[in-house]
């Protein structure tokens, strides 16, 4: 059973965004100063590599971290490659999805050097977004920062999701994920007033 492992690896570096707190690991203890072990410390930003977004990001009412229901990061998932596109639209999402698919992940590959913040993305439309309720989805993946433009102060793509009750995973790499259907595992950390948090996301071939 082949496993893909779609999370971005962090280390000191790893581009985030502009003006964000950057990740950074360090020793808080060394095994010689302890005597006993290393301890590391981490700094970093809660949208930083591949995480999830509470509805508290955007919204100051929003559910935080610790609030968001743990099943909505587990079970099939159904990757759908937009690598030709310019913008994720409601004719994409007819046109590919299946009915009851509960998570999608959307593969753009826009993203092509992750050792730069990207400097454009492929946006998801508002209106997509009615689509894929209708459709039953709770969750969207996307392999890029930001599911709205990257200068977008307004979020409306945030902000539609929220609205229809699907949540949000970003930063996932899915290069090497053909397009069908996976299990995914992608559970946040509980950081119970948080705004979001770092997965370790995967996705598992079914068994046929």
């Amino acid at each position: 059973m082949k496993l893909y492992d779609i999370s971005m690896p962090l280390y000191n570096g790893v581009p985030g965004w502009p003006g964000d707190t950057p990740y950074h690991f360090d020793l808080a203890w060394t095994k010689d100063d302890s005597g006993s072990v290393n301890v590391g410390k981490v700094e970093m930003s809660t949208h930083i590599g591949t995480h999830i977004d509470a509805p508290y990001h955007f919204l100051d009412s929003g559910e935080r971290v610790g609030g968001l229901d743990l099943a909505l990061y587990i079970g099939r998932a159904m990757v759908i490659d937009v690598t030709i596109m310019k913008e994720i639209t409601a004719e994409i999402v007819k046109d590919k999805l299946q009915a009851g698919t509960k998570r999608v992940l959307f593969k753009t590959r826009c993203w092509e050097d992750r050792s730069v913040f990207p400097d454009e993305i492929v946006p998801l439309k508002p209106e997509a977004v009615q689509v894929l309720y209708e459709f039953g989805v709770c969750l969207i993946g996307v392999d890029m920062p930001s599911v709205d433009p990257l200068d977008s102060k307004e979020l409306d793509a945030h902000h539609a999701l929220y609205e229809h009750n699907i949540h949000i995973l970003e930063g996932l790499v899915l290069d090497e994920v053909p397009e069908g259907e996976y299990e995914l595992v992608a559970l946040p950390l509980f950081l119970k007033e948080a705004d979001g948090s770092p997965v370790r996301a995967i996705l598992r071939e079914l068994t046929k």
